[in-house]
């Protein structure tokens, strides 16, 4: 049972109101990779050396610096132009294009596991992490940026392993429990019972008038939508193993999904569940980190333990204007083109196995394995932006066209 507690001053704040924007504390940055010790502030320099002191004396002992903090959890925005890092003293927020720190909040000694932003709204949702955690594990802490401190809480019995935030929602994911909340009141809108989900897995749409929601369902393989504006509830049967990652467009009408084998990514209509396309990330198996919809639903990125991300072409349609499509397909043709081999597989469809007939990536970017990748779509065309925690302390950011 999820409990609420929200100060009664000042009013909660409008989450579609126009001057709910962050603080414009921009602190630029125009290199490709984060070093958090770098953000620290500066230590005072030590005192001079007293060039007059006794042989018998010994030296003044400096103070230990602090260590820099350890980047905890990395996440996009819902429109992908942001990401947020969470931290064990706190968390930052950067811009994407241009590339830049939008700002950072330092907690004494406190660490975040869990930023979710809410576009560039002031609000953000903040669940305490590390090893020395600023707020419990089991609550959600409604963090206002123009205020400088938290306006409310949600608090549950379970560790919370994810938020995902809308205008008019809020949804908390714990071990096998999602809560959906309204955002104006944090009164409780359902509870939906889950599988095992300890990697918090959830999505919804972020249409204004689409509000569909994604989780895993009560069986292995299995997931659940729920179509709030049409009171309906869905079960794909997405795959024959456990669910280890999916992704919604921006409507809520496509879905892709992804086992904890790795080799197939499935896309469905969520609407009546059925399978639209098939596409192979390899053969042998993998960890799929993330998935991601290009805003026109025409391309998916997958990325991998394997050090790849993948970049897919889509032949199904989701609501965006046909226009638009067409403009974007135009555009993109130069940029991303079918590899030769997939080309020489087209003809032999029929004759190969099934393996050789699967519909492979237009373009794929090798990076260093080992890493945990997460990739969305720029707001440029032809532009794949892939973040990565390449160590306990380093954010890599880069774009690929």
């Amino acid at each position: 049972m999820a409990t609420l507690s929200a100060c009664a001053s000042p009013p909660w704040p409008n989450p579609d109101s126009p001057n709910s924007n962050p603080n414009p504390n921009f602190l630029p940055d125009q290199s490709q990779t984060l070093d958090f010790d770098s953000l620290m502030p500066p230590q005072p320099e030590s005192p001079p050396p007293n060039h007059h002191h006794s042989p018998d004396a010994s030296p003044p002992e400096s103070s230990p610096s602090p260590p820099p903090p350890s980047i905890l959890y990395l996440s996009f925005n819902q429109d992908q132009a942001c990401f947020a890092a969470a931290a064990d003293n706190g968390f930052r927020i950067y811009n994407c294009d241009p590339f830049r720190e939008l700002f950072r909040r330092e907690f004494d000694g406190g660490g975040i596991g869990h930023v979710e932003m809410l576009f560039r709204c002031n609000i953000l949702a903040l669940v305490g992490g590390g090893p020395n955690p600023q707020y419990p594990p089991n609550k959600v802490m409604i963090w206002d940026d123009h205020q400088g401190r938290c306006i409310g809480e949600l608090s549950f019995r379970a560790a919370v392993r994810g938020v995902r935030l809308r205008r008019d929602r809020i949804i908390v994911v714990v071990e096998q429990k999602i809560f959906v909340y309204n955002f104006a009141d944090l009164k409780l809108v359902q509870q939906i019972e889950t599988v095992p989900n300890p990697k918090g897995l959830c999505a919804v749409s972020q249409l204004s008038d689409s509000l569909v929601l994604a989780c895993p369902g009560l069986h292995k393989g299995q997931i659940r939508v729920e179509h709030y504006a049409q009171k309906k509830t869905k079960f794909i049967s997405a795959h024959d193993s456990r669910i280890a990652c999916f992704a919604l467009t921006l409507d809520g009408q496509l879905i892709a999904t992804a086992s904890t084998k790795g080799t197939l990514i499935r896309i469905f209509d969520t609407d009546h569940g059925t399978l639209l396309q098939e596409v192979r990330r390899g053969a042998n198996a993998a960890e799929i980190y993330s998935l991601a919809f290009s805003s026109t639903a025409q391309w998916l990125a997958v990325s991998s333990d394997k050090g790849t991300v993948h970049v897919f072409s889509l032949k199904v349609n989701s609501s965006i204007p046909e226009q638009e499509k067409s403009q974007s397909s135009s555009n993109s043709d130069a940029a991303i083109t079918p590899s030769s081999s997939s080309r020489s597989f087209i003809k032999l469809k029929g004759v190969l196995p099934k393996y050789f007939n699967s519909e492979w990536s237009v373009a794929q970017f090798h990076l260093q394995e080992g890493s945990h990748y997460t990739v969305a779509f720029g707001l440029q065309k032809n532009t794949v932006i892939i973040l990565a925690s390449i160590d306990a302390n380093l954010i890599q950011y880069m774009e690929g066209r």
